[in-house]
């Protein structure tokens, strides 16, 4: 399949895609003889794992040492990938539990609109 069609499905965008090729955060894309990318389920596989790590917060940085680690195939580095992956998890739980507390103050002013926030606005301004 093609870029556009790649991108569609992976909900990236060709310039991530193109990037990532680019960085080796995805392996080689093979190309068609008239030079267009064709992606198969490798790559797509690819290209949802990197999408995935992003949406968790790792970093480009972050993510290209652990596909490095997996290309190198050495079982030794199972605890280094671990690790990596353990602390994207508690980055990721960390902002889950600074956005949960705020999503329930906002709730919490929501339903107590008038009985405190009109009250409180008023003095804000």
């Amino acid at each position: 399949m093609n870029i556009k069609k790649a991108a569609d499905l992976t909900d990236l965008s060709a310039d991530t895609i193109r990037y990532y090729e680019r960085v080796g955060i995805i392996g080689p894309v093979p190309r068609l003889e008239n030079g267009i990318r064709d992606f198969g389920e490798r790559s797509i596989n690819q290209l949802n794992f990197a999408r995935i790590m992003r949406n968790a917060g790792m970093s480009i940085e972050l993510l290209k040492q652990y596909i490095d680690l997996i290309y190198a195939d050495d079982d030794q580095t199972i605890p280094a990938r671990k690790e990596m992956l353990q602390e994207a998890a508690d980055e990721m739980d960390s902002k889950i539990e600074k956005l949960t507390t705020a999503r329930d103050y906002l709730n919490h002013k929501i339903q107590n609109y008038y009985g405190h926030m009109r009250d409180t606005e008023r003095n804000l301004f």
